[in-house]
């Protein structure tokens, strides 16, 4: 695992709170990456990261799942529209937790889904309270990611599943330039430190969860970097970052770092989903 000093929660909840505009200028609804079979749409690649992830997780109608890193609630969403899941969504930006009540309203799904500004770390739900909990590209930003994982295998009752997608530090590590490539990235990209696909399901296996899948789709994702530098030189959309917040400068010039650790080996994408075992028969 990679870490860095100078992260703090702070500047976490600030880039979210200054970047869910430009998130949403560049990317829209759904702040995360598209997975591509072909020559999909950049909004339908990212529909398809979504229901793709809820295949594997074997999402079904009346799941209470709470979804860790909503965002402005894309996932969350389309989750209660379209399979009719229960949705709690975490987010420590309360700009993106109201909008993501307002999209819920427009989307008539207000019932079936909730958002709140909360610290996934500090965060507290009874046990067993959730079948299914989701996070995509939000453990990234997460201090002490193992003890998230004791504290998210709780909140699972049993048979429940743990759905996520991750930026993964890659597991080649013989290139030079491998960790100052993933440094560069954990800085402009505000995350702590990056682990390996070992390592995620090595904590997991560790609270008793057993691994369903443990895929690598990042040359499926790839793509989402290229369009957002399209969209930044098309829409000089750096140039009101530079009025707002330095950290959104460097946020955008990123994009290239992550392109490049990608095509290097240094970064990987991926998705792994784990299963809490049923409880046994007294």
């Amino acid at each position: 695992m990679i870490a860095v000093d100078g992260v703090q929660k702070s500047s976490i909840r600030s880039h979210y709170q200054l970047g869910t505009l430009f998130y949403r200028l560049l990317w829209g609804p759904h702040i995360h990456h598209g997975l591509w079979n072909g020559d999909e749409s950049a909004a339908a690649a990212q529909c398809q990261l979504t229901d793709t992830l809820a295949d594997l997780a074997k999402i079904r109608e009346g799941d209470k799942l709470v979804d860790i890193g909503c965002g402005m609630g894309g996932s969350s969403i389309r989750l209660a529209k379209r399979r009719g899941v229960d949705a709690t969504g975490v987010t420590l930006s309360p700009v993106q937790a109201r909008w993501a009540a307002v999209s819920s309203r427009f989307n008539r799904v207000r019932a079936r889904t909730r958002f709140m500004a909360a610290d996934a770390e500090a965060v507290q739900f009874a046990p067993e309270s959730f079948d299914v909990v989701w996070s995509v590209e939000c453990t990234e930003h997460l201090f002490d990611k193992p003890k998230f994982f004791r504290r998210a295998a709780e909140w699972l009752r049993p048979g429940g599943r743990i759905a996520i997608c991750v930026w993964f530090e890659g597991e080649d590590t013989s290139r030079n330039d491998h960790r100052q490539q993933c440094e560069e990235v954990c800085t402009r990209f505000v995350c702590p430190s990056l682990a390996t696909r070992e390592d995620y399901a090595k904590w997991m296996t560790d609270q008793g969860l057993q691994i369903r899948h443990n895929v690598d789709w990042t040359e499926r994702v790839t793509k989402t970097w290229e369009i957002c530098k399209q969209r930044v030189q098309r829409t000089g959309v750096r140039h009101v970052a530079k009025l707002l917040d330095r950290e959104q400068v460097d946020f955008i010039d990123g994009f290239d770092d992550l392109l490049n650790a990608y095509r290097s080996g240094a970064m990987q994408y991926g998705a792994i989903v784990a299963e809490k075992p049923p409880s046994q028969p007294q």
